[in-house]
């Protein structure tokens, strides 16, 4: 049921989905519906009773955003790492949501749901780069849209730079494979048959030698056609390359350390964090349906682990 929902309502995620169906909200006939999993059957008449838009319940927090654009309609951030994105399970203060709160006031569209207003789309907490919020419901509408889309008819692209283990055999690919929750982990998301359809478009941008002059890593320039959870981090994986750093996706690949250069080992030791930034965003404006186009430099962790990969060669 909440996957039927999921790509019909496209201006209600699948979790938002699966929480009004959880609370009744969604009804086959007359009978309210509790189970997420229903299996929707051909001559079911379903209705979903969406509660109206209410004021956000996270507090404002004065939490500093470096804001690269900002009208009365929309807000473009360059967000750091660490930085969470909405509240949830042990995250009910600190996020992107309390510092737009305080950055946007009365503004901010409630169209997103009670936890998350304005936002139209995540990076992860360690995911570094640009993100775009709503400042208004008509905002919010187009962009929920255009991201539904996934640039598929409209202006849309998002960039995303990924440092990785070893080097792929080819110049450019696709990687088109379904995601859905691990069978095992429901903390993480994995390669399913039956998942949600997901494609990433990738490219080698530069290639990076190791303590043997032999290739150990590579930049990987990736352009998202969906925008599933965990989604470059998944799929890099999948096919060999996971994230330097991404100690859920690619832990196996860690004693691969012993192979770069000293330098290199360190920055990486240093790092912390999965290598991936969001460097790009293109969109169509709301309002004005002008195209705007926003660009990201590496952040000083990301440069520094460029840097040193770089002295190898």
């Amino acid at each position: 049921m909440d996957r039927m929902l999921a790509s019909r309502v496209p201006d209600l995620s699948r979790s938002r989905l699966k929480a009004l169906i959880l609370a009744g909200r969604v009804a086959i006939g007359a009978t309210p519906l509790r189970d997420p999993a229903y299996h929707v059957a051909a001559g079911d008449t379903i209705t979903i009773d969406v509660p109206p838009a209410v004021a956000a319940e996270p507090e404002a927090e004065n939490i500093p955003l470096n804001v690269v654009y900002e009208d009365d309609d929309i807000i473009v951030i360059d967000k750091p790492r660490g930085l969470v994105v909405h509240p949830g399970a042990g995250h009910d203060s600190g996020t992107l949501v309390n510092a737009l709160i305080a950055h946007c006031g009365a503004s901010l569209s409630g169209i997103g749901g009670v936890r998350r207003p304005g936002i139209v789309h995540r990076l992860d907490k360690d995911t570094t780069g640009l993100m775009v919020a709503a400042k208004n419901d008509r905002a919010h509408q187009s962009l929920s849209e255009q991201f539904a889309d996934h640039g598929r008819t409209g202006a849309l692209r998002r960039g995303y730079q990924a440092f990785v283990w070893g080097v792929p055999n080819r110049p450019y690919g696709t990687i088109a494979a379904p995601i859905d929750r691990h069978p095992f982990s429901r903390e993480k998301m994995a390669v399913r048959e039956g998942g949600r359809e997901a494609i990433t478009h990738w490219e080698v941008l530069e290639r990076f030698d190791g303590r043997s002059g032999k290739p150990v890593a590579a930049l990987i320039g990736c352009q998202l056609e969906t925008g599933r959870t965990h989604q470059i981090r998944v799929h890099l994986a999948h096919i060999g390359h996971p994230l330097l750093g991404d100690a859920v996706y690619g832990p196996h690949f860690k004693t691969k350390a012993s192979s770069l250069v000293p330098g290199a080992r360190s920055a990486l030791e240093t790092l912390g964090r999965q290598a991936l930034h969001a460097y790009l965003l293109v969109l169509e404006h709301p309002v004005s349906g002008e195209i705007l186009e926003w660009t990201s430099e590496l952040p000083a962790d990301l440069a520094a682990l460029q840097a040193a990969l770089q002295a190898a060669e």
